[in-house]
């Protein structure tokens, strides 16, 4: 379904009944990424997936999207559905977008699932990094698409997941370059939130992967516990609904439960 915002589409799928779960997609994903997921918990729960600014169906604002902006896309969202509490689960760039919500409407929060993702903003070496993407994606969109999408998953698991890399590349490169070159910059100049997750009263759990290509698991488990908030290990990379399916699902049906 589309709405309209700020002159421009905003896509979301509306699924099932019950309490709400709101799934927020990452970096150069889309809705489509939690299928296998709403097909397991919409029995029970009413599920809500955005495409966030600049992928998927909706639009692009502008040359940066802050996680502030595409926190406010989704608001909107789920004002115009007359939704004021949900369960929020956030893929990677999808938590950071969850946290920034969590900032300005914590009373909006059943719980809050950040999944591969981290509340801690990005180091000066990993703003340098985007810069560096911004630049390979201006110069050759796909080569970066197609680079990047594998690096997501552990060593070990990139043989096994051939067609799923392959199926998520091809909807990247789907997407508008201004789409992916705002995405980077948002994300490049996002806030640290570890005060934001520490303080929201709603219920918290972070999934990681302990092979995790993207996030560096050795140094944020112990960061990780100065924060009150369940912390589920799993094998497997940046892309734990797909590398750790089973295990990852059933946590999550046992987040949203109660």
């Amino acid at each position: 379904m589309i709405l309209e915002y700020k002159n421009s589409p905003i896509f979301y799928t509306d699924e099932g009944e019950g309490r709400v779960v709101v799934l927020l997609h990452g970096f150069m994903e889309n809705s489509t990424m939690w299928k296998d997921l709403t097909a397991e918990i919409k029995a029970t729960h009413r599920i809500i997936s955005i495409d966030l600014l600049g992928h998927g169906k909706t639009g692009c604002w502008g040359y940066v999207h802050t996680m502030e902006m595409m926190a406010d896309a989704v608001v909107f969202v789920l004002g115009q559905l007359k939704i004021s509490k949900s369960f929020f689960i956030g893929h990677s760039m999808g938590g950071y977008v969850a946290l920034a919500i969590a900032e300005a409407y914590p009373e909006r929060f059943y719980g809050m699932c950040l999944t591969n993702s981290t509340p801690y903003a990005d180091s000066p070496e990993r703003q340098i990094n985007r810069d560096r993407a911004i630049k390979v994606v201006k110069q050759n969109p796909n080569n970066f698409i197609s680079m990047s999408i594998s690096n997501l998953f552990s060593p070990d698991n990139r043989g096994q997941f051939v067609e799923e890399i392959e199926s998520i590349k091809l909807e990247a490169m789907e997407m508008p370059v201004q789409g992916i070159i705002a995405a980077l910059e948002g994300m490049k100049i996002r806030k640290d939130r570890s005060v934001v997750l520490q303080q929201l009263t709603a219920k918290k759990m972070i999934v990681l992967g302990r092979q995790d290509p993207i996030l560096d698991f050795t140094a944020l488990k112990p960061q990780l516990a100065e924060i009150e908030v369940e912390l589920v290990e799993l094998s497997g990379g940046h892309m734990s609904h797909i590398e750790n399916k089973s295990d990852y699902t059933y946590n999550i049906k046992r987040f949203i439960e109660n």
